[in-house]
């Protein structure tokens, strides 16, 4: 059951409509970005991977070092210690690394569909040992004319959620990491609920339970707690493998409203709903049986990694919430969506 209404113009952005931003890089991938309004403009943060040009038989990619400054590694493709199976991560000797090395960047649009670089705005990258292999899939949201960056920073110390404030786009306030390895999939509320601030988050356990979304409180969106599980996977349906938040929570008449991701065993992501309590969203109201948006366009089907939709962000606009998604792991499209129609389709 898709009942998104997909841009006509879709894909929105690819790779080759921007120049790399690390000198000797291409980019390999354009993905989801996180969404937000900012001086009467449509701006997207994308998340933008680039590696070097690939020589024939080697595989090469880029981490920062010690020194803070990026390096490449290369390898021979039939060195038998080389575990190539999965395009993202790249295991060598029993290390993970990735193939790629991602950053932040902006872009700005009038109509929200034809997006350009805006001039003296600069692309946000990875700094220190805990984000040597880059930082991922941003959310951003909005409180009292600060906006906050929640993302995935990435090392060889694992995967855990950083945060950033800012005001003005060109002033940055680091935060350090707000949720330790592995975490990821951090959406912020953006209003509070009785004075404290929620984000839903994703611990992983790799033995004993799953990649679930969970809820957290926090009295200044640094220290975080009571953290409470609100929704698994579900074996036998489309979101069978995991489950993560998308963008900040919308509050409607009925709850807040989360739209959210999941996969199947065999890696095809598509996009539900969860509907939580106004005043206490760790009770879970509704939820989707079905999906609400699959891969089912010739984009989200094939690209460097195929069967995705995945959303970080959204507008919303009365009725309309309009998503921007990565599809495919490749480029970047939009879709729209009716908030009645989506809560009509839950499940309670």
């Amino acid at each position: 059951m898709d009942i998104a209404n997909r841009f006509a113009a879709n894909p929105i952005l690819r790779p080759s409509d921007l120049k790399p931003g690390i000198e000797g890089m291409e980019i390999t991938c354009l993905l989801n970005p996180g969404v937000f309004r900012f001086k009467g403009k449509v701006w997207l943060l994308l998340r933008v991977a680039e590696r070097p040009r690939q020589q024939e038989g080697m595989i090469s990619f880029p981490v920062y070092n010690s020194l803070g400054k990026i390096e490449i590694l290369s390898f021979d493709k039939n060195d038998p210690t080389l575990d190539l199976s999965d395009p993202r991560v790249i295991n060598y000797k029993g290390d993970d690394f990735l193939t790629t090395l991602s950053y932040l960047r902006p872009m700005c649009s009038g109509d929200g569909i034809h997006f350009y670089e805006p001039d003296g705005y600069d692309s946000i990258f990875g700094e220190g040992k805990q984000e040597t292999f880059g930082i991922e899939d941003c959310r951003v949201v909005e409180h009292e004319g600060q906006y906050f960056l929640s993302f995935t920073e990435v090392s060889p110390l694992g995967v855990g959620v950083g945060l950033i404030q800012t005001s003005d786009w060109k002033n940055f306030d680091r935060k350090g990491m707000i949720f330790p390895p592995h975490n990821k999939d951090c959406a912020i509320f953006d209003r509070k609920i009785n004075g404290k601030y929620y984000a839903l988050h994703r611990p992983s356990s790799p033995e004993i339970g799953g990649n679930y979304i969970w809820l957290s409180e926090s009295p200044d969106m640094i220290h975080w707690g009571n953290h409470t599980c609100i929704a698994t996977s579900r074996k036998g349906k489309w979101d069978s493998a995991r489950v993560g938040a998308g963008g900040s929570p919308i509050l409607t008449e009925e709850g807040w409203l989360e739209i959210y991701h999941g996969a199947n065993a065999d890696h095809r992501y598509c996009l539900g709903a969860l509907l939580l309590d106004k005043d206490d969203p760790s009770k879970v109201l509704a939820r989707s049986e079905e999906p609400i948006m699959e891969p089912i366009a010739t984009y989200e089907q094939t690209g460097f990694f195929g069967n995705v939709v995945f959303t970080n962000g959204h507008l919303v606009d009365g009725d309309t919430v309009t998503i921007y998604y990565g599809a495919s792991d490749e480029v970047i499209c939009g879709a729209q969506f009716s908030i009645k129609e989506i809560l009509s389709t839950l499940k309670k």
